[in-house]
C-alpha cells in the first residue's frame, strides 16, 4: 500500500475553520501535524475535534523527513500549512518524495482567495503603517495633507490612460487605491468614525440603487436610457435642483467646462446654447481664467433657465430643445430676445 502525504493549504484571507469538504476529509484521514499549533487555522481544526500535533525540527529538511516517517508502511500523514503556505517545507517534502519514489504527495486546497481578497492585505498594511511602531510619516498625515497626493495620483492615472500604458495604469490605480484606504483609515480614527468597509458598503448600495434594470424589474432600451435613469436617480438621492449641481468648482477650467457641457447634454440642453462654451474649449489661445469665467456663466444660465421653467410649472428634466431655448436667459444663445 502506498504511503500518502497530504498537504492542506488554506487562504489567510478566509476565516479560520471555513474549509472545503475535501480538506475536512483529508484532516480526518490521518494524524495531523503543523508548525504552529497556536495559529488560528490549527486552533479552529482542533476545535472541531481533530488532534493537531506540533512537528518541531532544526530546519525544513529535517521537518520534512520527520513528517515523511509518520506515513511509513502504507500510512497517511497530513500537514496543515500555516498562513504563508509553508512553501519551504512543501518544497522539502516534494524533493524527498521525488528522490524516494515510494510515497504519494497530494496538495488539498481547504480554501482559496475569492476575487478582491488581496484588498484585505491593503487594509492590513495600512493598519500596520498607522499603528504604534509603524511609519512616522504615515502617522503624521491628515485628510488635508493627503489631498494634493490624491489630485496628483489621479492625474498620473489619466496620463497612463492617455499613453495607453497598461502597466503604468495598473500601478497608478494602486496609488489611487492607497489614497482611498488611507483616507478611510484616518476617518476610522476620527471623532465620528467610519471605515473602508462603510465606504465599500455605501458603494454597493449605490450601485444597486442606480442599476434598477439589473437588480430590479426596470427595463431600458440601451445605454442612453441607462445613463438618463442614473442621472434622475442621482438627482433624487442628492435632492439636487439643477442638472449642474454637484460639479466641483475646483476642477481646472477645461475640465469644468467639459463637465458642465456633459451635464447639459444629458439634461437635453440644445447644442446651440453650448456654442460659446464649446468654442472656448476648442481654442488653445483662451486663457484659463477666461474659460473658467465662461464655464461659470454657462452654469448660472442653466440654473436660471431651470428656475424659470419650474416657476412656469415645467420639469426641467422633460424640456426639449425648444423648451430650453424658451427659458434660457435672453441674448445668451446669440439670438435676439
Amino acid at each position: 500500500m502506498t504511503d500518502r502525504l497530504l498537504l492542506v493549504a488554506t487562504s489567510p484571507r478566509v476565516p479560520a475553520g471555513v474549509l472545503s469538504w475535501p480538506a475536512w476529509e483529508a484532516l480526518r484521514s490521518g494524524p495531523v501535524y503543523t508548525a504552529d499549533i497556536a495559529a488560528d487555522q490549527a486552533r479552529a481544526v482542533a476545535a472541531a475535534g481533530i488532534v493537531v500535533r506540533p512537528l518541531d525540527a532544526a530546519d525544513e529538511r529535517s521537518r520534512a523527513g520527520a513528517f515523511r516517517d509518520h506515513a511509513r508502511d502504507g500510512g497517511i500523514a497530513v500537514w496543515l500549512a500555516g498562513p504563508d503556505g509553508d512553501a519551504d517545507f512543501a518544497r522539502a517534502v516534494g524533493d524527498l518524495v521525488a528522490r524516494e519514489g515510494s510515497a504519494e504527495l497530494e496538495v488539498v486546497y481547504g480554501s482559496w482567495d475569492p476575487p478582491g481578497a488581496r484588498l484585505l492585505d491593503v487594509v492590513a498594511v495600512m493598519d500596520r503603517l498607522r499603528s504604534p511602531g509603524g511609519c512616522p510619516w504615515d502617522a503624521e498625515q491628515t485628510h488635508a495633507s493627503l489631498a494634493p497626493y490624491l489630485v496628483e495620483e489621479t492625474y498620473e492615472t489619466l496620463q497612463a490612460l492617455e499613453d495607453e500604458d497598461a502597466d503604468a495604469l495598473r500601478e497608478e490605480l494602486g496609488d489611487v487605491l492607497l489614497q482611498v484606504v488611507f483616507h478611510a483609515r484616518l476617518a476610522e480614527e476620527g471623532a465620528e468614525p467610519w471605515s473602508v468597509d462603510d465606504v465599500a458598503g455605501d458603494l454597493v448600495e449605490k450601485l444597486v440603487r442606480r442599476h434598477p434594470h439589473v437588480f430590479a424589474d426596470v427595463e431600458v432600451s440601451g445605454a442612453a436610457e441607462t445613463s438618463a435613469n442614473w442621472d434622475r436617480i442621482k438627482r433624487t438621492e442628492k435632492r439636487r435642483e439643477s442638472a449642474v449641481d454637484g460639479v466641483p468648482l475646483t476642477l481646472p477650467a477645461l475640465l469644468l467646462a467639459a463637465a458642465l457641457q456633459r451635464r447639459a447634454g444629458r439634461a437635453g440642453v440644445p447644442e446651440s446654447l453650448w456654442t460659446e462654451l464649446a468654442a472656448a474649449r476648442g481654442s488653445g489661445e483662451v486663457a484659463e481664467a477666461v474659460l473658467r469665467r465662461d464655464a461659470l456663466r454657462f452654469r448660472d444660465d442653466l440654473r436660471s433657465a431651470e428656475r424659470v421653467a419650474r416657476a412656469d410649472g415645467q420639469d426641467p428634466s422633460t424640456l426639449d430643445s425648444e423648451g430650453w431655448l424658451r427659458y434660457w436667459p435672453a441674448g445668451q444663445d446669440g439670438s435676439e430676445p
